[in-house]
């Protein structure tokens, strides 16, 4: 194996097959390998001396994460994630057999998909119509033009805005949920009113869709709604491997 260490990727169950015609991470595209422990196996490769936060590399780390998950559930590692030696990923899969195949089950069939909710910016003639203070305000800036006024007005206004994105991703949230049954909220966004991601059935993944379809068409005018995925399962799992893996220096 190569001085630079162990490059894990994930975490799978025994037999879990690799995927086609996938590299891994570094420049030359170090191959993929199995390393089993008993009913677990990590997938990794030799990791390559200077590793980066490169977008090349980051894509080749998700895209070999969600290859995976095509054949089954995947407990995926962070980019970046280097042992030492196979000894020692082999001991930690071992001491944590039980923990890992817990999370294992609760991923099985499942795929996470993320929604971040934004305020509609051009919608400031339906929150004038609804909002009286906002009506109040704007016609005070009218009669005393000044920066006072002008700085409240826009305080309210993007107050406003953001209030009934907030509201309306509410709305959508209650029916993402009902669809994922496990969902949890993201880091904050700048901007964003809500940032969640859900752990979707595999066979619902048509009715999240329609879901958010369905709320972006009724709540233009108040939300508009971004969705990622299908993506690893980051946000459903909490495994890092041990001993403490030597961190990657940030990338351009």
């Amino acid at each position: 194996m190569a001085a630079h260490g162990l490059y894990v990727y994930g975490i799978t169950r025994s037999g879990h097959p690799l995927p086609g015609r996938q590299s891994g991470v570094g420049g030359s595209g170090a191959p993929v390998r199995l390393l089993p422990a008993g009913r677990l196996t990590a997938v990794v490769s030799d990791a390559p001396a200077g590793l980066r936060a490169r977008r090349r590399d980051l894509t080749a780390h998700q895209d070999l994460l969600l290859a995976l998950a095509e054949a089954g559930p995947v407990l995926p590692m962070r980019f970046g994630m280097i042992a030492p030696d196979e000894a020692s990923v082999l001991r930690q899969l071992a001491s944590e057999e039980r923990i890992h195949l817990a999370a294992l089950e609760l991923l099985d069939g499942r795929l996470e998909m993320n929604l971040k909710a934004f305020p509609v910016e051009h919608s400031l003639a339906a929150l004038i119509r609804e909002d009286p203070q906002v009506r109040r305000l704007r016609e005070q800036a009218r009669r005393h033009p000044g920066y006072e006024a002008d700085l409240r007005l826009g305080e309210a206004v993007a107050a406003g805005l953001t209030r009934r994105a907030a509201e309306a991703a509410a709305r959508i949230l209650d029916e993402l949920r009902a669809v994922a049954g496990t969902w949890t909220r993201g880091p904050e966004v700048t901007g964003c009113v809500l940032n969640a991601s859900f752990l979707v059935p595999r066979s619902d993944t048509g009715r999240f869709h329609d879901v958010v379809n369905r709320g972006t068409a009724a709540l233009r005018d108040r939300v508009e709604l971004r969705v990622t995925g299908p993506l690893p399962c980051y946000s459903f799992v909490d495994c890092d491997p041990r001993p403490q893996p030597r961190p990657v220096p940030a990338g351009a």
